[in-house]
């Protein structure tokens, strides 16, 4: 490709009549690099090699037309301006070229002024669409740039979110001795089911959210209740099982915790309605309140305790069959089935990792004698 003078324009003439050629090479010359050919066969050879910011062409000419060689310039050339020059002086052959994507119009014979004129309209018209190009890639440079900004500012946010939401949900586990390690397992299984599930973006957030705060309402729960070491009378059942209610309270009006809310609160609802607190069945549970149900079970089951060592992979599936459509969503029981043994294996595994790296941490900013970050002291009580 040559490429065109900074300071001159170029235009392709194209016409089979050489006394026509000739005349508008001396007129356009003077101002414009020109060159000429005689069919518009022609004219899109050249304009294959070289780069022209106008197209003068008659519009009859022998072999291909002016009109029939518009749309293979504006495929070859999309940036160049096509102005039509012909001796039928219609209407309708002006509106033909005008349709066929031509700038202008001139008609022969042709006044030379007129011819001067269509192409300084012409390369002003190239002028202002390029300006125009330039200016949409700047904005779509621009939108680009500022979307990538946010986006990496709701990222820093949301990962602000998570260690803020992560730092209380480790300050509540020093409340019970038993769970410790218990919401990093229920957050890895539970965006495994999700994902098995096909949840995407929000959804996957909100589940994530939920699990890790599912026992923030356990704030309410008198110690007395929560660290009874004997089984909970009639009226102590009553008190634990509003921790859901309280939970979902606390986390009332948050805006980016609207949908983990609801797994806060509905969590313990059972499929067949027996749960609590407020008696929901079936898909009146919120999705992921069902997925984490399972999630917890799984862990639950498969977790030591302080009355009794961890079971099984084989008892913890056992029983989530067995309650499948009554605690469980069988749905969602069958996703946990379809997910291979050693991945769960492996989501406790890796999930142990981080809860022990986390404690390190903690302990390494304690001063000598410690027991605990005061920060983290303060929130359990």
């Amino acid at each position: 490709m040559f490429p065109a003078s900074d300071e001159r324009a170029c235009i392709l003439i194209a016409d089979d009549e050489q006394e026509i050629r000739n005349v508008l090479y001396e007129l356009l010359s003077r101002d414009y690099d020109c060159q000429l050919v005689a069919s518009a066969e022609a004219a899109l050879a050249r304009l294959r090699t070289m780069r022209f910011d106008v197209v003068v062409s008659d519009i009859n000419m022998e072999g291909m037309s002016g009109l029939e060689m518009i749309p293979h310039v504006a495929e070859i050339a999309p940036d160049a301006v096509v102005v039509m020059v012909s001796g039928a002086q219609t209407v309708e052959s002006a509106i033909d070229a005008l349709r066929a994507g031509a700038f202008d119009y001139v008609t022969k014979p042709f006044d030379l002024r007129h011819v001067e004129a269509a192409v300084r309209r012409a390369l002003e018209h190239k002028r202002l669409r390029a300006a125009k190009r330039r200016y949409e890639n700047y904005l779509e440079e621009l939108v680009a740039e500022r979307t990538a900004e946010l986006d990496r500012t709701l990222a820093t946010l949301e990962d602000s979110y998570r260690m803020t939401l992560k730092a209380l949900a480790a300050a509540l586990e020093t409340r019970d001795r038993e769970t410790h390690g218990h919401s990093e397992r229920v957050v890895s299984f539970s965006l495994r089911l999700g994902r098995e599930l096909n949840l995407t973006g929000e959804a996957l957030r909100s589940l994530e959210f939920g699990a890790l705060l599912h026992d923030i309402g356990k704030i309410g729960v008198p110690d007395a209740i929560l660290h009874k070491p004997a089984q909970l009378c009639a009226e102590e059942w009553v008190k634990m099982r509003r921790h859901p209610v309280h939970g979902q309270q606390i986390l009332r009006g948050i805006e980016f915790l609207e949908g983990a809310a609801r797994v806060v609160g509905q969590h313990h609802e059972k499929w067949d309605g027996t749960g609590y607190p407020a008696g929901l069945r079936g898909e009146e549970i919120d999705l992921n309140a069902r997925i984490f149900a399972v999630a917890d079970a799984f862990d639950a089951i498969t977790s030591d305790r302080v009355y009794r060592a961890g079971r099984s992979y084989e008892v913890a599936v056992a029983e989530l069959e067995e309650f499948a459509g009554r605690q469980f969503d069988p749905e969602v029981v069958a996703a946990f089935r379809r997910i291979p043994r050693p991945e769960w294996d492996e989501l406790r595994a890796v999930s142990f990792h981080k809860w022990q790296e986390r404690q390190d941490r903690q302990t390494a900013k304690l001063p000598a004698g410690a027991e605990a970050h005061p920060l983290l002291v303060a929130l359990a009580r």
